[in-house]
């Protein structure tokens, strides 16, 4: 392949990719996404990449700002990948993803919404509460890195802080970098994951997950134990898979986030999925509440039903909700959840919902509602076995607008159903990340 010729080069910026890059087309017409360029900009832009169909490249100048460029937060922003969008103002940030919502049901689903609802937002700094770091010790540097992968994803960003995850860890990077590069296994140590709940006596709530390729010697754990004592984390060692994690420090900590609208606590295990964004959370499940409208006679079906997060609190409003999920550990943690706070109207089954569920008894059981937050594969497969004649409401809560566009698509054009309303919700601000939600009925 030839080198790609990296003189910069002047474009204007007519759109936003779904990934957080301006659109712009070369003077061959032929389409380049330019990393760090907002629309209605004119910039210099470099190169870096070539495809059939498009170019990559970076901007190099802003020759011409657009009004709602704004100077980003955080010093690393366009090193690291973390975020996409500390550039643009915090308001069109969550219109623009909007228009990617609404461009995916138009392009892939050929649905539009009857109605848009009103965007979702919460705080957009110090908010995310779940992620993994990945580690590097870098010898030409003689350090340890520890951080989210730069734009290059071959490496792992230089982080001295960071601004969207909860500050006691976005402070913490360069203790932790310290942490590891004091450590004799420090080359066998591949990512700490984070994760965080309500504060207790014995800790604040932040637990770190460490995965070493190596047994750790007592010396590496005593150090790793005055760490976590220091700072108030938690501390749990991952040797191999997810069922060898175990506590370090303190011996049985307790993870649990609450949700006091519906007088909820949630237990967890450090590598368990939880929303990342804990207010944005609380106003989610209540948004998808009031779409459903569940009444007290109602039985609800939630599939990728998780620890219970739109279950339990359905649980408080409903005569019965089952729930589904594909991983059994979770499904058991939400049985648990579900006694921890008194609920006996809550069934949480284990099923893979991507195969065959013909022979699953809660598919053969009658409801009222259906709620569902898949991944981002969506829900193709399920959807096209569940009766759906039973259901007078549907709502759907995506992290992922393409598959949601693509299931709207099945759901009105060839089941008939009805797209009333669908929305954004800014789960992960300054990132390109669309979460949204939409509200489907009978035709």
């Amino acid at each position: 392949m030839a080198r790609i010729d990296q003189t910069p080069f002047a474009v204007e910026i007519t759109g936003l990719t779904h990934d957080g890059r301006g659109v712009a087309r070369r003077a061959d017409g032929k389409a380049v996404f330019v990393a760090g360029a907002l629309p209605g900009e004119r910039v210099m832009a470099s190169q870096t990449g070539r495809h059939r169909s498009f170019d990559e490249a970076r901007t190099v100048e802003v020759l011409t700002a657009a009004p709602e460029r704004v100077e980003p937060r955080c010093p690393h922003f366009g090193t690291c990948s973390g975020c996409a969008l500390q550039h643009y103002a915090e308001d069109k940030q969550i219109l623009a993803k909007q228009n990617v919502l609404m461009e995916n049901f138009e392009r892939i689903g050929h649905v539009t919404p009857e109605r848009i609802l009103a965007p979702l937002t919460d705080a957009s700094w110090g908010y995310r509460r779940k992620g993994r770091f990945s580690v590097r010790r870098v010898e030409k540097k003689d350090k340890t890195l520890v951080g989210f992968r730069e734009t290059d994803p071959r490496f792992v960003a230089d982080l001295r802080e960071c601004h969207t995850v909860i500050p006691q860890i976005g402070q913490s990077i360069p203790a932790l970098a310290a942490l590891v590069d004091g450590l004799q296994a420090r080359r066998e140590i591949p990512q700490i994951e984070f994760i965080a709940g309500d504060p207790t006596p014995d800790f604040n709530g932040i637990a770190l997950t460490i995965r070493h390729l190596v047994p750790l010697t007592d010396a590496d754990k005593s150090a790793i134990v005055a760490f976590g004592q220091a700072h108030g984390f938690a501390i749990f060692l991952q040797p191999a898979g997810v069922d060898s994690v175990h506590a370090l420090w303190p011996a049985e900590p307790r993870l649990a986030f609450s949700l006091p609208q519906w007088n909820l606590e949630f237990l967890f295990r450090p590598l368990d999925f939880i929303q990342v964004n804990a207010g944005l959370n609380g106003k989610m499940i209540q948004h998808a509440i009031d779409l459903l409208q569940p009444r007290a006679d109602d039985r609800v079906l939630d599939l990728f039903a998780g620890l219970g997060n739109f279950t339990l609190p359905l649980a408080r409003q409903v005569r019965e909700v089952v729930g589904v999920e594909g991983e059994a550990g979770l499904v058991r943690r939400a049985r648990e959840n579900a006694a921890h706070n008194g609920i006996a109207n809550a069934d949480f089954h284990a099923a893979d919902l991507a195969k065959d569920l013909s022979g699953e008894s809660w598919m053969k059981q009658g409801f009222d509602k259906l709620l569902l937050d898949p991944p981002r594969s969506g829900a193709d497969f399920v959807l096209a076995q569940l009766p759906l004649k039973q259901f007078e409401r549907i709502v759907y809560v995506s992290c992922h607008p393409a598959s949601l566009a693509r299931d709207a698509g099945f759901l009105v054009n060839e089941r008939g159903w009805k797209l009333r309303a669908a929305g954004v919700m800014d789960m992960f601000p300054h990132t390109a990340h669309v979460e949204s939600i939409a509200l489907f009925e009978p035709g």
